[in-house]
């Protein structure tokens, strides 16, 4: 299963002291906006999200059709077919993406400890 760009999002308490400390150990803007309290920092193949006031806790997120420099990749597996995959499986969601919708969409799985993991598809 092709999951797409991987990033981990950090639910943050000061974007700007966070920003700043993420900068001190290497990481570059990749994008975002800082007015509405979110930006997407960048150390080689590391991404980190980071969000003030959005989320409660920490998520790790995957892109699907994108690549881990954030640019849209010509083929993948769309949302849509993943959610289809993992519920046959057997695994539970906590939001579930609109299966008869295309482009953008996202789900949200938890794992056995309770971490959200974000399936979200930009395109």
């Amino acid at each position: 299963m092709d999951l797409g760009a991987f990033s981990v999002s950090l639910a943050v308490k000061d974007i700007e002291a966070s920003k700043a400390f993420y900068e001190k150990l290497g990481f570059t803007v990749l994008g975002g906006d800082m007015a509405q309290k979110w930006i997407v920092l960048k150390n080689g193949a590391h991404v980190v999200g980071l969000f003030q006031g959005m989320f409660e806790k920490n998520i790790l997120t995957f892109n699907p059709g994108w690549d881990q420099a954030g640019k849209p990749l010509e083929t993948f597996t769309d949302v849509r077919e993943l959610q289809r995959r993992l519920k046959v499986l057997g695994v539970e969601f906590q939001a579930e993406a609109d299966e008869k919708s295309t482009g953008p969409a996202s789900f949200v799985v938890l794992d056995p400890d309770g971490n959200p993991i974000l399936f979200d598809q930009h395109r």
